[in-house]
């Protein structure tokens, strides 16, 4: 497989350097992505560059992650217009451990000569002197060189309105010389010749071959693929509760599954050659069945399926479809009980939640009651209309038809607490027993 190739007929390459193609095509090279530790989770949007990795792998070179201890303690200022909180130590090598699992999901560890290896720069930075990082890299750039970074720039210039930039402290500044030692450490250790990033890591990564260069008369190489954004130019890898996380505890395969499930038509077509492996005839076959089908959603269900499976598990993604179906009054009580608790609410987050007491729940003389007067009239406003819509089989408990005579209690509770309550079609209320 040629990787150059690959990228861009999957629209994930942006730009590499002279004599990178050559490089590729003289033998396995090892190439390296950093990671920053800043969070305890990595999300999909480092998930488009995790899949840079795994391309250059699946062509038979080797691929190495590095997780930034030492430079997750200071920053990135790429595509930051403030200074960025930094966090303590232990914090950062929780990160680093939540992160170092994930990248084993996508990457083969025990593949002989490419296999992957995962690389941690605070190993060979804790060790360095201030004075000895000055006197043995620091020396190497200039500042004129390192001022003339996008990164720097967009930090120290006013904007085109006039306004004050941010500014940037020593600490964010120094991150490209840095990020540069680490391309410069492995390519002396590791026999690296290629880092590669998102588009918005140019600057950084260039910084490193021109260091090698410099450092050692050598000669290294840089790929950066696409930034990936959504239709409207926004960066991708948002929901409007924050960030998609690859973590199932702070973004549950349910909402992860949802996520690509609700892509419009023009993104999941982009954005399943970047986050599958789907060959490009699979994928112009799932394209031409969705054309003929639209409202089917073939295309993202493709997507949400093949990267629900590869981030969590294919359990995940079976637990997501019947959790996804349950809103079209699909599945029976069998099918509520089987939800995990998180994966219960995940599914009724936006329906009308009504909390009551044990004791009204268990001392309640009937469903009816129950519907309106006990839980204020937000489900009926009356019992009269209760009964009546009770009566046309319009309402239902935990996927079970009321017929109105029967007690609260005799509907068991999901996870000891919750009653799902359906009216008519579509209409959705969580009852809360606590």
């Amino acid at each position: 497989m040629n990787l150059i190739e690959e990228l861009r007929w999957r629209g994930m390459l942006h730009d590499f350097m002279p004599g990178t193609e050559e490089q590729l095509a003289s033998g396995m090279t090892t190439g390296y992505i950093g990671f920053d530790p800043t969070a305890s989770s990595l999300h999909i949007g480092n998930l488009a560059t995790i899949m840079l990795l795994v391309h250059l792998q699946r062509a038979g070179h080797k691929p190495v992650a590095l997780v930034g201890g030492a430079t997750g303690m200071i920053g990135d200022p790429s595509g930051k217009s403030a200074e960025r909180n930094l966090l303590n130590e232990e914090t950062l090598q929780a990160n680093q451990q939540g992160i170092q699992k994930q990248l084993e999901k996508f990457l083969d560890f025990n593949s002989g000569t490419n296999a992957a290896e995962i690389v941690n720069n605070y190993d060979w930075f804790k060790e360095f002197s201030f004075l000895g990082f000055l006197r043995e890299v620091g020396k190497h750039l200039t500042v004129n060189y390192m001022m003339a970074k996008d990164s720097v720039k967009k930090r120290i210039t006013a904007d085109e309105d006039g306004e004050r930039a941010e500014g940037l402290s020593f600490t964010e500044f120094s991150y490209q010389l840095i990020q540069g030692y680490d391309f410069y450490h492995l390519y002396k250790n590791k026999g690296v010749k290629l880092q590669m990033g998102a588009s918005d890591q140019w600057g950084n990564i260039t910084t490193g071959t021109e260091l090698i260069r410099r450092m050692d008369g050598g000669k290294a190489f840089a790929l950066v693929g696409k930034l990936v954004t959504k239709s409207d130019g926004t960066k991708f890898g948002k929901s409007e509760g924050g960030n998609v996380w690859l973590d199932a505890s702070l973004t549950s395969p349910y909402k992860f599954y949802q996520f690509w499930l609700n892509l419009s038509d023009e993104e999941a077509e982009k954005l399943i050659k970047v986050y599958t492996l789907l060959s490009q005839e699979e994928i112009e076959h799932i394209l031409e069945e969705h054309k003929q089908a639209p409202h089917l959603r073939a295309l993202q269900k493709a997507l949400a399926k093949d990267v629900t499976i590869r981030v969590h598990s294919e359990e995940d993604y079976t637990s997501a479809i019947e959790a996804s179906e349950i809103l079209f009054g699909k599945g029976d009580l069998e099918t509520l009980q089987g939800l995990k608790e998180d994966v219960l609410l995940s599914v009724f987050e936006g329906v009308p939640q009504i909390a009551i007491s044990k004791a009204q729940f268990e001392e309640t003389a009937n469903v009816t009651d129950l519907l309106s007067e006990v839980t204020g009239g937000q489900i009926f406003e009356s019992k009269g209309e209760a009964k009546r819509m009770i009566k046309n089989g319009g309402v239902s408990i935990n996927r079970q038809k009321v017929d109105g005579n029967e007690t609260p209690a005799s509907f068991e509770l999901l996870h000891g607490k919750y009653l799902v309550v359906q009216k008519g079609k579509k209409n959705y209320y969580l009852i809360t027993a606590n």
